[in-house]
């Protein structure tokens, strides 16, 4: 009987040991890996600046490939935090990038619905205007950066004119 209980009183020991164990193993781990992880805006960030520099190398598939996946992680960004014009101005960019100019019309104008003033997405809009030939429009955004003092305007401004004097 005292073999019994002493064997039990061993296992017991051994069990709180392994038990105490793998509790101190949890408690020194990371509280979250997410704490050190990139949302999955910036990861698409970084793979439009990625992006952008390739396509200015003249490296068009790889810039591509880029913009889709930049896409998908934009995507889900917009499922964890929606609405948010930053990401909408993206979701434009990369989908005018890919070529598809409807769903980028689209996303600029969700991001122009949440802030008005949005200096990137009006320049992007405007640019998209012009590639779909609507020039109209595009002097629209154009007016709605007229008092920003920005690049956005100046680069916009640029693309009308170059477009005016390509056409005479």
């Amino acid at each position: 009987m005292i073999k019994k209980s002493i064997f039990f009183i061993f296992i017991y020991f051994c069990l709180a040991s392994l038990v105490l164990h793998s509790a101190e193993s949890l408690n020194n781990q990371p509280k979250s890996k997410s704490n050190n992880k990139l949302t999955d805006y910036k990861i698409a960030e970084k793979k439009i600046i990625k992006a952008k520099k390739l396509e200015a190398k003249g490296k068009t598939e790889k810039s591509v490939k880029l913009y889709k996946e930049a896409l998908i992680y934009l995507l889900s960004a917009n499922n964890i935090k929606p609405a948010d014009p930053d990401t909408f101005n993206y979701l434009g960019f990369v989908n005018r990038k890919i070529g598809n100019m409807e769903n980028a019309e689209i996303y600029y104008l969700l991001g122009l619905d949440q802030e008005p003033a949005h200096k990137s997405i009006n320049e992007y809009l405007g640019e998209l205007y012009i590639i779909t030939e609507r020039i109209d429009l595009a002097k629209e955004r154009l007016e709605v950066l007229k008092n920003c003092n920005c690049e956005e305007y100046d680069e916009l401004k640029k693309i009308i004119e170059g477009t005016k004097k390509s056409k005479y």
